[in-house]
């Protein structure tokens, strides 16, 4: 069945909806579903910048004994939380024990970075991201076909690869980064302004200049990252379609055009990320050039405090530039937490576009599940259009009684398809409704209704997986003997039993394995597997050869047995045995009857039953009227 676009989608994603603020409280929240590896994180990233200021501590200490040794005339170094070494030690064997001290606190700081980074790892990674993917991807599942019309497939498939790690980029890049940031920032200025109140002022000027950098980088770098995601999506779908018809490219010796159209679409990839790395690439240089004008600060400024003897070497200017020098690393990293902002955002706006999206079809609240149906289908003055404004079926009325097969007949765009498409509700009629044993179908489970319903395709889908799983894909808990009597209703055992492993037979990706026959025959048996009520085919012998449509007949002839069935089918030899066929003109239901009523009376169907008539006359074979 081909599906048309089902009229614009309601635009959710538009400035207000998806402002930043709304998008970070959005993520604030997503982050707040972790919060205890969140709050984990935070705290041992504390426990390292603790650490780390304890070993510059320890440093400057063991640089002032060592001067203390040297000259006793200078002041005896202060030692950190009261601790005073004993009186008999020596100048060497305290030095001895201080280096020991760091080393035990660097091994301590290196068991708690791998602590961090495992808990992060596993925030990010192993909690974030498949949590995400796994909305997503439920949440596609119930969105109705006008989505998927609107969206293509290479769109789609970045939604949920690319851009889900790059929205929990805001968890670990932004808000824990972030964080840190601020904490580690704080900690090292209240132990500068401990050292020497004045020079961690002046050191300290700087960061206001840094704030407003990276705030007028971040919100230049955003229509850039959308724009990158935009072109990414482009690139996608010239390749997967290019992969997807390959055939068509070698039949026509297209491959250096289509080899130019892929450099053109990555060159422009390439240039809009070039455009932003060129935004980064001042960016980034410039915080650092402030950040070092804190150093320039420290010496000339602290400099004089030393001779000025207001500020000791080691546990001071020692001390106080380590510190200094962190500070700066941290502050420096404002630009590439500028950058994972933006990077974040845009892509968690093209997320939550989709977890926003509306499901334009689902069962209602008090939806009833039917029972066993008989398939008595019913159209009350049905109007359809995929576009408002723009109908597609004109109030269609007509009456199917159970066990009837019903023949659909029209030209290209007269809304075979769309008809087809609102029997197992895939779309909801515009106006008018649709009943299934009396039953509106707006009032029944969809789940419950739809699992009633067979349905093969003009192009049937397989899965990569074996012939039995194929066939038992709408009801895995089918034994082997129920698939087996499945596939002997369509006329696909025999075929079947000749593959390599049998129904265990694992198939290529959309069955290209098989021939279109067998794909058509394998789709039956699904089809068939539940034992429908309603079953409907979309031109099932459209593509493939005489021989094979004879096979495929004889199958759907078993197939209808019992059943209400629909048929969409430009070959009248297929229309010819059904109960009643409708022809429809532009949407609206023009004549209906038998095949021999419809023959004898001039319209659409009396021309084609001509042609078809003359065409098998002129190459000789057996004409059936």
């Amino acid at each position: 069945m081909v599906l048309k676009a089902a009229g614009p989608i309601p635009k959710v994603a538009d400035d207000e909806r998806y402002s930043q603020g709304k998008l970070v409280r959005r993520l604030l929240v997503l982050a707040w579903q972790f919060r205890a590896d969140c709050l984990w994180s935070l705290v041992l990233n504390l426990l390292l910048v603790l650490l780390g200021i304890a070993g510059l501590q320890w440093l400057g200490l063991v640089i002032d004994v060592i001067r203390s040794a040297l000259d006793p005339k200078l002041p005896a170094p202060v030692y950190p939380l009261g601790w005073h070494p004993p009186a008999a030690w020596p100048p060497l064997h305290l030095v001895a024990v201080l280096a020991s001290a760091i080393v035990v606190l660097a091994l301590v700081r290196a068991l708690v970075t791998y602590a961090f980074t495992m808990i992060t790892v596993r925030l990010t990674q192993g909690e974030i991201v498949p949590a995400l993917r796994a909305q997503l991807y439920a949440k596609l599942q119930r969105l109705s076909f006008s989505f998927f019309d609107q969206h293509g497939s290479n769109s789609i498939f970045n939604r949920v690869t690319g851009d889900v790690q790059n929205t929990r980029l805001f968890v670990d890049g932004v808000l824990l980064q972030g964080t840190n940031l601020l904490l580690t920032l704080g900690a090292y200025a209240c132990f500068m302004w401990r050292i020497q109140p004045t020079l961690t002022v002046a050191c300290l000027s700087v960061t206001l200049p840094l704030a407003w950098l990276a705030h007028y980088y971040s919100a230049r770098l955003r229509p850039g990252y959308l724009r990158n995601r935009e072109l990414t999506d482009a690139m996608v779908l010239l390749f997967s379609e290019n992969v997807r018809g390959m055939q068509t490219v070698k039949g026509f010796a297209a491959e250096a055009h289509q080899v130019r159209r892929f450099e053109a679409a990555n060159a422009e990839v390439s240039a809009q990320q070039r455009r932003i790395f060129w935004d980064l690439s001042v960016f980034t240089p410039a915080t650092q050039l402030l950040s070092q004008l804190s150093l320039v600060i420290l010496f000339a400024y602290g400099g004089w405090l030393f001779v000025q003897g207001r500020i000791a070497l080691g546990g001071g200017m020692v001390v106080f530039a380590g510190l200094l020098q962190q500070f700066t690393a941290q502050v420096a990293n404002i630009a590439t937490i500028a950058n994972s902002v933006q990077q974040s955002l845009a892509a968690a706006r093209r997320v939550f576009e989709v977890l926003d999206m509306p499901v334009a079809v689902e069962s209602r609240p008090d939806a009833r599940a039917p029972g066993r149906l008989s398939g008595q289908v019913t159209f009350e003055k049905v109007t359809f259009g995929y576009h408002s404004g723009q109908p597609v079926l004109s109030e269609l009325s007509f009456a199917v009684q159970p066990g009837q097969v019903v023949g659909i007949f029209g030209m290209t765009g007269s809304g075979k398809s769309s008809l087809l498409s609102l029997l197992p509700r895939f779309y909801d009629p515009t106006a008018g409704r649709i009943t299934v044993d009396g039953l509106n179908l707006r009032e029944l489970d969809l789940d419950a209704y739809r699992r009633q319903v067979g349905m093969v395709y003009q192009e049937s889908f397989l899965f990569s997986n074996t012939v039995a799983a194929n066939i038992a894909f709408g009801h895995p808990e089918a034994t082997m003997a129920e698939i087996e009597a499945a596939a002997r209703i369509a006329s696909a055992h025999e075929f079947i039993l000749a593959l390599p492993h049998g129904y265990e037979t694992v198939l290529g990706e959309s069955g290209v394995d098989l021939s279109g026959g067998q794909r058509q025959r394998l789709a039956l048996a699904r089809a068939l597997l539940l034992q429908p009520p309603l079953l409907i085919l979309d031109d099932p012998t459209a593509s493939v050869d005489a021989r094979t449509e004879h096979d495929i007949v004889s199958a759907l002839r078993r197939a209808m047995t019992g059943r209400t069935t629909f048929v969409v089918s430009g070959r009248l030899n297929l229309l010819r045995r059904a109960d009643v066929i409708l022809v429809l003109e532009e949407g609206r239901l023009t004549q209906m009857g038998t095949h021999a009523e419809l023959v004898a009376r001039p319209g659409p169907y009396h021309d084609t039953a001509e042609l078809q008539i003359m065409d098998l006359d002129e190459s000789g074979a057996e004409v059936v009227a």
